[in-house]
């Protein structure tokens, strides 16, 4: 299989797995709704970083690692869902602002909340099991044993970048003005649904550990 062809078949399986929702999306999202455009643009750029933790683990054989023995993965997932469970508790707590409130949320959340919200996507990113399966699976199975190295450093570059702008976008647009001023107000509500849907995805990784 040719550089370009090879690259055209990672390109196609790679945004099908960035587009589909789970615990990035959820979190940018809720970035987004409650601290602004700036959280949910760090919170991306962490995602995307963590694409390049991903990226290397697979090329140095530490996934293989994980993938061939059993109580190693599953600490990790568990660890994993233990987070995705506590980002999901915070989620559900929160409360209706009143305008005041929301208007000083943010002005200030903007300068606060960019290297949390950096980690935050990291960290997301980078204890999701999915996301570890899909890369063992990728450098494994569609990336040819016969790539080049340089060739799979290009993939893992190009994935993480594209990756980082695709939430980047999903973060413009869901901090419009108008969008956005309706999301402060009732943004309270997305909020709940994002933290049940992270903690219905921590149950999920719990359930099929079982």
């Amino acid at each position: 299989m040719s550089f370009w062809s090879e690259f055209a078949l990672i390109a196609g399986v790679h945004l099908m797995a960035v587009a589909s929702p789970g615990p990035d999306f959820a979190i940018v999202l809720r970035y987004a709704v409650r601290y602004g455009k700036q959280a949910a643009l760090a919170a991306s750029c962490g995602i995307g970083l963590a694409i390049l933790l991903h990226v290397t683990y697979s090329l140095v054989g530490i996934g293989l690692l994980i993938q061939t023995t059993p109580w190693l993965y599953m600490a990790f997932s568990v660890l994993a869902a233990l987070y995705l469970a506590y980002l999901g508790q915070q989620a559900i707590r929160s409360r209706a602002p009143d305008v005041v409130q929301a208007v000083a949320k943010e002005q200030v959340a903007e300068r606060l909340s960019g290297r949390k919200a950096l980690l935050t996507g990291f960290i997301t990113n980078g204890l999701n099991p999915k996301a570890t399966l899909f890369f063992l699976s990728l450098f494994a199975v569609v990336i040819s044993p016969e790539t080049p190295f340089s060739f799979k450093l290009v993939y893992g570059g190009y994935m993480a970048i594209a990756t980082a702008l695709w939430f980047c976008l999903l973060s413009f647009l869901l901090t419009q003005a108008r969008v956005r001023g309706f999301l402060l107000l009732k943004g309270y509500w997305f909020d709940r649904v994002m933290g049940t849907l992270l903690l219905a995805l921590a149950l999920h990784l719990i359930w099929s550990l079982v």
